[in-house]
């Protein structure tokens, strides 16, 4: 529990953290709320009964498995590799608690940070369809309540699993800069190149990424919200066995991230 405070403490203080999770609300508000209200067409169609009380849910978590998970790659990514940049891990471990209970605080401290960050989105989604239902004159139909907990465990569940992979990369790589590039590239390019062109082609590619974490995760908050709510939201598997998938990656993430920490020098 010390070493959880200790971690807790240090990312509230932290700027970045807090500037990550603006971006993710400001994100979610425009493109999910703003833009579509102010116009039409485009990719992805969003009628005025998706922005209303009773599709909150949806418009709070689609962003999840691709650019509002980005974000919590990259806060996964601060919370272990900036102690490479800082060289303060021999501080840190000189103190004696082990490099695992280190290790599991930071994790700990991920799955906090996203806690933080789903809530917020859906906080601020909600008061947001509450405002447009009122410009409309639309009843205030609001989502039963296991549908809104069974939104918030998906996306968090999805979130924490790329905040492990953000983990997992830092310490792979020693550092926050390559960790956070290589992130990005995989989620943001590698992933929809495999998606819209290698897997309309290759049958074998197409079977594949049913067993990656985006898809996974894009499969997931599809059962939910339904497909194409988002880039990377569609319904390539089922809820049930992508809700698995993720969990099996979260996982992996998180004991090959530890591992690797016992194992290895720290610089």
């Amino acid at each position: 529990m010390h070493n959880i405070r200790a971690e807790l403490a240090k990312q509230v203080h932290r700027p970045a953290s807090w500037l990550l999770l603006a971006i993710a609300v400001v994100q979610t508000i425009t493109f999910a709320y703003i833009i579509p209200y102010a116009g039409s067409g485009g990719p992805v169609s969003r009628g005025l009964d998706a922005m209303l009380p009773s599709g909150f849910v949806s418009s709070s978590i689609a962003g999840l498995p691709l650019f509002i998970g980005a974000l919590a790659l990259i806060f996964g990514v601060l919370v272990a590799g900036s102690e490479y940049g800082w060289e303060t891990w021999k501080t840190v471990l000189a103190q004696r608690p082990s490099r695992l209970s280190v290790y599991g605080a930071k994790l700990v401290t991920v799955a906090v940070g996203t806690f933080v960050m789903v809530l917020a989105l859906m906080a601020f989604s909600a008061a947001t369809s509450a405002v447009i239902a009122g410009i409309e004159g639309r009843p205030m139909a609001w989502p039963g309540v296991l549908d809104i907990l069974q939104g918030f465990g998906a996306g968090w569940l999805v979130s924490t699993m790329w905040g492990a992979l953000g983990v997992l990369l830092a310490i792979l790589l020693r550092g926050v800069a390559l960790p956070i590039g290589l992130g990005l590239v995989w989620m943001l390019a590698i992933q929809n190149l495999l998606s819209a062109i290698a897997a309309p082609m290759l049958d074998f590619i197409a079977q594949l990424q049913k067993g990656l974490p985006g898809p996974n995760a894009g499969s997931l908050v599809a059962a939910i919200t339904g497909p194409n709510q988002a880039p990377g939201v569609d319904a390539l598997v089922s809820g049930g066995p992508a809700a698995l998938v993720v969990t099996a990656y979260l996982i992996a993430f998180a004991g090959i991230g530890g591992w690797l920490l016992r194992r290895r020098d720290i610089i």
